[in-house]
C-alpha cells in the first residue's frame, strides 16, 4: 500500500486518484449508507472539498482504496467553515447542533471528515493497515501546518480501532444515532506527529510510504 497527501494544489500530480476518491465515497455514503448529500451517478463531493481541504489516501496497486480529509478549523469558504462548526450553526440538519457543546475556530486544531476503506481491502490486518496509513497522512498535513489536535464525527467503534492502532483518540461529544443507524460522536486525538510515531511504534510495524509533494 502506498500513501499520498495532497490539496487543490498538487492533486494533478496523481492522476485520477482525487476523482477516484470521490467515487469511492459515493459508492458508501450514498449507495449503501443512504447520506443525502450532494452527488450524481459517478461522485459524492460538497462544500468542504474546497482549496482548504487536505487529502490522505492510500492506493494497492494504483488504486484507491482508503482516504479522508481534513482541513483547518479557522476554515472559511464563501458561508461554510468546516463541517462540525456549520452543524453547531445550525447550517447541517442533520448533525445535531450540540454534538461537541459549542464552536472551535483554532489553527492548531484540525477536523477530518469522509473517512473511508473500500469492501476491495480485506481481512483486519490490512484493513487495518489502511486505516493506519490513512491517519498518519492527517496526522503528517496538520502538524506540518502547527496543528496539536484532530477531531472528527465518527462512528463510536472507530475510536476503539484507532486506539488499537497507538492513536490517543477518546470521546469528546455525546453520542447520537443517524439516519443510518449507527451512532456517532466526536473523536478527539493529538495532531503530534513526533508522540503519535512514538506510541504506534510499539503498536504495528511501519508500512513504506510515498508522500505527496506538499503545497507552499
Amino acid at each position: 500500500m502506498q500513501q499520498i497527501t495532497f490539496n487543490m494544489k498538487t492533486l494533478h500530480l496523481y492522476g485520477t486518484a482525487f476523482y477516484d476518491f470521490l467515487r469511492l465515497r459515493k459508492r458508501y455514503f450514498v449507495d449503501e449508507l443512504g447520506w443525502d448529500i450532494p452527488h450524481d451517478d459517478e461522485v459524492e463531493m460538497d462544500q468542504y472539498d474546497n482549496p482548504l481541504a487536505w487529502y490522505s489516501l492510500v492506493l494497492d496497486g494504483g488504486r484507491v482504496v482508503g482516504g479522508a480529509r481534513t482541513m483547518a478549523t479557522t476554515a472559511a469558504w464563501g458561508e461554510h467553515t468546516y463541517m462540525l462548526r456549520d452543524a453547531v450553526q445550525g447550517k447541517l440538519a442533520d448533525i445535531p447542533a450540540d454534538i461537541m457543546g459549542g464552536e472551535v475556530a483554532n489553527a492548531r486544531v484540525w477536523e477530518c471528515t469522509r473517512l473511508i476503506i473500500s469492501d476491495a481491502v480485506k481481512g483486519h490486518a490490512e484493513r487495518s493497515l489502511c486505516l493506519s496509513l490513512i491517519v498518519d497522512g492527517l496526522v503528517d498535513v496538520a502538524a506540518a501546518a502547527g496543528a496539536a489536535r484532530l477531531i472528527s464525527l465518527s462512528p463510536l467503534p472507530l475510536m476503539r480501532a484507532l486506539r488499537q492502532l497507538g492513536f490517543g483518540a477518546e470521546r469528546i461529544g455525546e453520542p447520537y444515532r443517524n439516519d443510518d443507524g449507527r451512532l456517532y460522536a466526536v473523536l478527539a486525538m493529538p495532531a503530534c506527529a513526533e508522540t503519535a510515531g512514538a506510541l504506534r511504534a510499539t503498536h504495528r510495524p511501519r508500512a513504506a510510504m510515498v508522500h505527496a509533494a506538499a503545497a507552499a
